[in-house]
């Protein structure tokens, strides 16, 4: 028993299938992001919860697209994050990777919907590359650690997992800990307490080894586990079920042992 804590599911013509073969994978509850996609738009998330059991939907505008959001979406965001439906806000940060978004811009809306977080008592799904200082620096300045959240598809080194622990957010960790390059992340993988684990796939993005070069989704999900296990010492079911545990307890989520599509 799995649970993808972060995945896009973007395409509706065929979300029913991918959630399907998630669901015979044994991946019993997936957190979806809600993401602005344009004006007037976040994405199916909300309406594949209301198709699927095993769906809990999230809501927020992309660093990469702060720039580009109306004002009158940032107000729709507002009442999205209050809806009891959405389990988290975001995914929200700092990306000055690809910067399609002026950095200035994504530090006022990062510390934006940090405080948006906190006006609604749920916790953050935080993006973050190559601004992991500034990122866990921000989040500390902006009490982010009220609501804490998840550093979801962590892609630093133990260092910075440390600085995120120490803010009382959970590491989530992707198919990344399974590609040859990525020892600086497998280790941050092993000394991340077990309590503050989680597993996810940011499908279709970064599929694991040995499906690199595909597209990657929740079925997936169990060989980033798999490799967890390896990582920390221990394994299979016990990764599922502290990473369930986990993900359960931070996003609130509903739902039992047979908990399906």
């Amino acid at each position: 028993m799995l649970v993808d804590a972060h995945c896009h599911l973007d395409d509706p013509q065929d979300a029913a299938a991918v959630i399907a073969r998630a669901t015979a994978a044994g991946v019993v509850q997936l957190v979806v992001n809600g993401l602005w996609k344009a004006p007037g738009d976040f994405g199916i998330a909300l309406q594949l919860a209301g198709e699927h059991r095993c769906v809990s939907p999230t809501a927020a505008i992309h660093p990469h697209d702060c720039a580009q959001a109306p004002r009158e979406d940032w107000e729709r965001l507002e009442q999205l994050a209050a809806d009891p439906r959405i389990v988290a806000v975001g995914e929200t940060g700092l990306d000055f990777h690809y910067n399609h978004s002026p950095p200035d811009r994504q530090r006022e809306a990062f510390r934006w919907t940090i405080s948006l977080a906190r006006k609604v008592h749920k916790p953050l799904v935080v993006h973050v590359r190559e601004a992991d200082a500034e990122a866990a620096a921000i989040l500390k300045e902006e009490g982010a650690s009220v609501v804490g959240g998840q550093i979801h598809c962590f892609s630093a080194d133990a260092a910075a997992a440390r600085a995120y622990l120490d803010l009382g957010f959970h590491i989530s960790f992707s198919g990344i800990v399974t590609f040859k390059s990525a020892e600086p992340q497998r280790e941050a993988a092993r000394i991340t307490p077990g309590d503050r684990l989680l597993v996810e796939t940011d499908s279709p993005y970064l599929a694991p080894l040995p499906y690199r070069g595909k597209r990657n989704e929740p079925a997936f999900i169990v060989e980033t586990a798999r490799r967890l296990a390896l990582v920390r010492g221990t394994e299979l079911a016990e990764v599922a079920r502290v990473t369930t545990e986990n993900a359960k307890r931070l996003f609130s989520l509903a739902f039992s042992d047979s908990a399906g599509a």
